[in-house]
């Protein structure tokens, strides 16, 4: 099968400093394929860029575009942009820290993996307009991501472990 302008591509990066969560690997071409395959379930044309990053980078961002002081574990950054023909549509940016990750994993997701994984889901989710802000809103975007994780990431019904809310 070739590429198209029609196929959702991913351009992953490991941007963390070598002293920041140097316990957490981060297998860059699992979670390209598993961001690819959320952006193709959700019919999503274009690229995507999904960087990883150290905590004081993710925190120095959280506060420069969300006015929020501190790291968080998942920034998304659509792109606003009306599509130019011939261009490649640009979909955003999602920025993860594996090391906020790593420290919320227990009592969130219940795993690294599985909390990676909805991170990974939950920033796309928002490139392509979900949000959380109303119940509405919450609850459609909660079951969007259980359907993708379990399509994309478990191969079938989610761990008994695993929490979509923080404790």
């Amino acid at each position: 099968m070739t590429r198209s302008d029609r196929d959702a591509s991913v351009v992953v990066a490991d941007e963390r400093s070598a002293g920041d969560s140097p316990d957490v690997l981060v297998e860059l071409d699992r979670w390209r394929r598993l961001a690819e395959a959320t952006l193709g379930t959700e019919a999503a044309t274009g690229e995507l860029t999904l960087t990883f990053v150290d905590a004081a980078e993710i925190a120095a961002l959280n506060e420069q575009y969300m006015d929020k002081p501190g790291p968080t574990d998942v920034l998304s950054f659509p792109m606003d942009d009306e599509p130019v023909p011939g261009v490649p549509v640009l979909l955003g940016d999602v920025v993860i820290s594996p090391a906020v990750a790593a420290g919320q994993f227990a009592h969130h997701a219940g795993t690294l993996d599985d909390e990676i994984a909805l991170l990974v889901v939950h920033g796309i989710l928002h490139v392509l307009g979900h949000d959380h802000a109303e119940a509405a809103e919450a609850a459609e975007m909660r079951q969007r991501e259980l359907v993708l994780l379990e399509a994309h990431h478990w191969g079938g019904p989610a761990p008994s472990g695993f929490r979509q809310l923080h404790d």
